[in-house]
């Protein structure tokens, strides 16, 4: 089991709900930072007909991969470079949503332990 389990089911920490993210302001601390643009659109998704958990940030990726593998078939592994980036996409997207989770936590405990210390104050 992983530490993630052992914090909501035996409590002391604040989770976030996954369904309800962000609860922030995307640049509470960031004020540079800038927010994610989808490259392709959902018309060119909807058209190549690619399921629906697939239409992420790397749908543009999947699109080029999937192209290739139309133009270059039967020679199919001809198309490892763009497999290969397509995956890169999905590893930085999956590590993207890791760290705006852990924001997203790190932001509760710190609300968490101003309204302690207010009260304690009061």
């Amino acid at each position: 089991m992983g530490a993630h389990l052992a914090r909501r089911y035996l409590g002391g920490e604040e989770e976030p709900d996954p369904l309800r993210m962000p609860s922030f302001p995307p640049t509470l601390g960031l004020p540079q930072r800038r927010p994610r643009e989808m490259v392709a659109s959902a018309e060119q998704l909807a058209a190549a007909r690619v399921p629906l958990e697939q239409r992420d940030f790397c749908g543009h990726r999947l699109l080029e991969l999937l192209r290739c593998q139309r133009d270059a078939f039967p020679r199919v592994p001809r198309c490892h470079p763009q497999r290969h980036a397509w995956q890169a996409c999905q590893h930085h997207d999956y590590v993207m949503r890791m760290k705006e989770f852990e924001r997203e936590r790190r932001l509760l405990q710190r609300r968490k332990r101003l309204l302690e210390r207010q009260a304690a104050a009061e």
